[in-house]
């Protein structure tokens, strides 16, 4: 479900990952049965293809982690969160359209 540029992430590498990142961290909150999810994936792809060397971008499957998501809320998937500074600078959620995900991106690189 992940592409070139974009890694799975778990709860056990949840800390080093994104809270110790240098980069700011895109993540997105999905399940393999949210048809919304399906179909931000490819969006979520482009924007890491975008973002090389910017912008991490993880994905983090809901069912198989449960511990990450409770900690943050995350109750409607697909949810993007944008991590800076091991914080939540920037939270999308539902299924948008790219250019709403970039101007959030822009908000946070600056």
């Amino acid at each position: 479900m992940a592409g070139q540029f974009v890694s799975a992430i778990s709860d056990a590498a949840f800390e080093k990952e994104v809270l110790q990142s240098e980069q700011p961290v895109l993540v997105d909150f999905w399940a393999a049965w949210c048809g919304p999810c399906r179909a931000l994936a490819p969006v979520v792809d482009e924007v890491a293809t975008e973002y090389q060397g910017k912008l991490k971008v993880m994905k983090m499957d809901v069912d198989a982690n449960n511990q990450t998501p409770a900690r943050y809320g995350i109750r409607g998937i697909p949810a993007l969160l944008l991590f800076k500074d091991g914080k939540v600078a920037e939270q999308i959620v539902g299924f948008v359209p790219k250019d709403t995900i970039e101007k959030t991106i822009a908000k946070v690189l600056g």
